[in-house]
């Protein structure tokens, strides 16, 4: 029997860019631009752990992602972070299109994906977003891009908002990095 997906989140989440997550303890004052690229690793390293838990299908309750379906996710939101940073080097003030994360959990099917290719997609995914923020410098980080709904956001901003998603889908499963 399939379970039920969890309500969308319609949430705008551009709060984590100013205030202590009182969940997973992020706090985006604490990042630099220049951490971005480090802590995209560290806080995707101990997905390949969560991937290989007993429990990695099991959802803790029937509207809550299970750690298999989290970590697709993750890898998803790599992707599309390392993406969209990438299209603020190359163009001035680029548009994103909407992601629906639910939309894109239900279509991709993540509570059937193999954990073991997800590992190493999310790893992959995290190695190419870490790259663009390896390669950034001086005035790379002030240019600019639009999001569907209008937010707008700097290179620096969107590897600040992006980290708290990575880093508070480790405290969902309950493997916060030390």
């Amino acid at each position: 029997m399939r379970l039920p997906e969890p309500p969308k989140d319609d949430k705008d989440w551009t709060w984590t860019l100013v205030e202590v997550c009182a969940d997973c303890g992020y706090d985006p004052a604490a990042v630099a631009p220049e951490d971005v690229a480090a802590l995209v690793t560290a806080y995707t390293r101990p997905w390949a752990q969560v991937l290989v838990r007993a429990d990695v299908r099991e959802r803790p309750g029937p509207l809550v992602w299970s750690p298999l379906e989290y970590a697709c996710h993750v890898r998803d939101v790599c992707a599309v972070f390392a993406v969209r940073a990438t299209l603020m080097l190359a163009q001035d003030e680029p548009h994103f299109p909407n992601w629906d994360q639910d939309e894109t959990a239900i279509t991709d099917r993540y509570a059937d994906q193999d954990p073991a290719v997800v590992a190493d997609e999310l790893a992959r995914a995290a190695g190419d977003w870490s790259a663009v923020y390896a390669a950034c410098s001086g005035p790379d980080w002030e240019r600019t891009g639009i999001r569907s709904n209008g937010s707008q956001f700097t290179v620096a901003s969107l590897g600040v908002y992006g980290l708290h998603d990575i880093r508070h889908h480790l405290w969902d499963v309950g493997a916060i990095p030390v």
